[in-house]
């Protein structure tokens, strides 16, 4: 057997490891650091997701049945005082903000004022405020992770360049086993930051303009409530 062939065998390099196990706990505490934020921002992100995703569908369909009890002529009396302290979804809390409205300046004057129907717009356009508030809850931190995810990968990129640089400098050697382990850990910090980002982007974008559209209806319900409470200010039954 040829020794020289043995001897090259022997001083062969051993075959680096780039799977992801390998390259995050190779890796320096800097870009451990890189990975585990990013890691984090990308499970939270999607925790918010799909907490969004079916709290948004979920008053959706609630609302739909409201209004299809508000439109099937029942008496809002009715519809008011079976829907109680019951209120479930956006729609629902406006007209029950408006009637409770509606109770409270008939009893505490024994009728209705001219500024009644002031009151009752006031009172819709605030809980209806309030209710976009709520629905917008966490969606800043979707916008935070979409933004900044890729600048923490950018970071992560440039510290595992550096490392290549240093490998080079230390070895005096541009051999691909000593500036490979560095790029791959650049290249996976910049992967992470994208897998972060571009999902908190796409169904913030998403999010923002289902509540635009049921901030529409909420104001387009508050301005038919408005109506139909304004010509029974004369006195006539609701």
């Amino acid at each position: 057997m040829d020794t020289s062939v043995i001897a090259e065998g022997m001083n062969a390099p051993a075959a680096l490891d780039f799977s992801l196990w390998a390259l995050f706990f190779k890796a320096d505490m800097i870009i451990k650091s890189v990975i585990a934020i990013l890691i984090l921002a990308s499970f939270w992100s999607w925790a918010i997701i799909i907490d969004k995703w079916f709290n948004i569908g979920r008053l959706s369909r609630k609302a739909d049945r409201f209004e299809q009890m508000f439109w099937s002529g029942k008496p809002l009396e009715d519809i008011y005082q079976n829907l109680g302290s019951r209120a479930d979804n956006p729609m629902a809390s406006v007209f029950r903000a408006a009637m409770r409205e509606w109770h409270q300046s008939h009893e505490s004057v024994g009728g209705f004022t001219p500024t009644t129907q002031e009151r009752i717009n006031r009172i819709m356009a605030s809980t209806t405020t309030k209710e976009l508030t709520r629905l917008e809850r966490s969606m800043t931190t979707l916008a935070t992770v979409g933004s900044v995810s890729p600048f923490i990968g950018l970071f992560g990129t440039v510290w595992g360049i550096m490392n290549s640089f240093q490998s080079i400098a230390v070895s005096r050697d541009t051999n691909l086993a000593v500036v490979a382990p560095g790029i791959a850990e650049a290249l996976f910090a910049t992967a992470l930051g994208l897998l972060a980002a571009i999902p908190a982007v796409m169904f913030y974008n998403k999010f923002a303009s289902d509540i635009n559209r049921f901030g529409v209806r909420l104001d387009s319900f508050a301005g038919d409530l408005s109506g139909i409470l304004s010509r029974q200010l004369d006195g006539g039954d609701i």
